[in-house]
């Protein structure tokens, strides 16, 4: 396949680009802005034709949480509008799309792990944006599949671990909230789910869960990340208010992943993928 993938620069971008040398059967034609704007959808159109692509992985979002609170209508263009124009493109060459959702497209009321049949309802406007967006490919009719993930990091961009490991080398003290659960997810093991899906083919519309095993609070991921990075930096844990945001953040958003492993696709523990991209990080 002619394999498109939007977003390219961005965490998952990158970790697509360094997976493909795993797969030469394919390939990977990769974009991102200015170059190739998603809103554009004759632009797109024109492309996934001159490319013959048979396959788009839109890593492309606005996933700015907080700053989509006061630019709504930038985060709709691009992850409403953005989608939509992928799909109709996709449609138009007989292409399949994997677009990417996130954890936030639910409440964080919920107690058990997230089904994908469990009922959506965002709480602030990037979780909405990214709600419609997934309406919008389905809607479209193109053979898609939406995989919501969630707390993603990686080697790649600016991310929650590498931050952590930044603040961790200049402080003493760290506060980390406590109260809100979920799972972190490394861009590579996405990478990996993407592709076995997309080999495995499908047919029509479907959504699937993909974050890494197990359960954590954003507390104790930092205790981890910096046992591993071997740093001394005490961490203390606060509740949610002490540390206010413009978007309110779901309090537990822990996916269940079994559909996905029913579909053949291979779900690390969160601690050992944890481990490998720190290690790669102090490579660098």
């Amino acid at each position: 396949m002619n394999i498109l993938v939007t977003g390219a620069n961005g965490q998952l971008g990158n970790s697509v680009r360094k997976i493909a040398g795993n797969y030469p059967q394919h390939k990977f034609i990769y974009t991102d802005m200015p170059e190739v704007d998603i809103t554009n959808l004759p632009l797109l159109e024109d492309l996934v034709k001159k490319e013959s692509v048979g396959a788009i992985i839109n890593c492309a979002a606005f996933t700015a949480v907080d700053k989509a609170e006061s630019c709504e209508e930038l985060a709709a263009k691009i992850n409403v509008d953005g989608p939509k124009n992928l799909a109709l493109a996709a449609k138009s060459v007989g292409a399949k799309l994997v677009h990417i959702s996130t954890d936030y497209v639910f409440d964080g009321k919920s107690s058990l792990p997230l089904k994908e049949t469990d009922a959506t309802q965002p709480i602030g406007v990037y979780g909405r944006t990214k709600r419609q967006g997934e309406i919008e490919v389905e809607k479209s009719g193109c053979d898609a599949i939406v995989i919501r993930t969630a707390w993603l990091y990686s080697e790649y961009g600016n991310n929650f671990v590498k931050t952590m490991l930044r603040l961790g080398k200049e402080r003493e003290s760290l506060n980390v909230v406590y109260d809100q659960i979920g799972t972190p997810t490394y861009a590579t093991d996405l990478a990996y789910a993407i592709m076995t899906l997309l080999e495995k083919g499908f047919k029509g519309f479907d959504t699937y869960h993909f974050s890494n095993e197990g359960v954590i609070s954003w507390f104790d991921f930092t205790k981890a990340i910096f046992e591993i990075a071997g740093l001394g930096t005490k961490v203390s844990a606060i509740e949610s208010f002490e540390y206010p945001t413009a978007a309110e953040r779901p309090a537990y958003s822990v996916l269940n992943k079994r559909k996905i492993k029913a579909a053949g696709v291979s779900v690390p523990y969160w601690k050992e993928s944890l481990k490998t991209c720190i290690s790669l990080l102090e490579k660098q």
